[in-house]
């Protein structure tokens, strides 16, 4: 018979190690936004450029609009993944994996 996936338990307080790497996770994280807000603005000038080489004229909306998609779309898509990885670095997972060997 299938059994439930436990509650994770609650801890009193964090550990010292667990605020450590928790912050390094941040740091991390911040690292690679950082980085990718880089990325987003070249891709955001990439794309300018091919509308401008495609021959005809290219008027204000679209240049706004193709600077709010293709930035935000970089942007989102690096944040949503950037947080699977946080979480994984910061121990938020383990709590999820831990089984409990009294169960089995």
């Amino acid at each position: 018979m299938p059994r439930h996936d436990p509650v994770p338990p609650r801890r009193p307080e964090p550990r010292q190690t667990d605020l450590e790497r928790t912050a390094l996770a941040w740091t991390r994280y911040k690292k690679l936004m950082s980085w990718m807000a880089i990325a987003a603005v070249v891709a955001v000038l990439l794309a300018l450029i091919y509308l401008k080489s495609s021959g005809g004229p290219v008027p204000i909306h679209m240049i706004i609009a193709t600077v709010a998609g293709v930035g935000f779309s970089v942007l989102l898509g690096t944040a949503l993944m950037g947080l699977v990885y946080f979480s994984n670095n910061s121990g938020h997972d383990d709590a999820a994996t831990r089984r409990d060997d009294k169960n089995d």
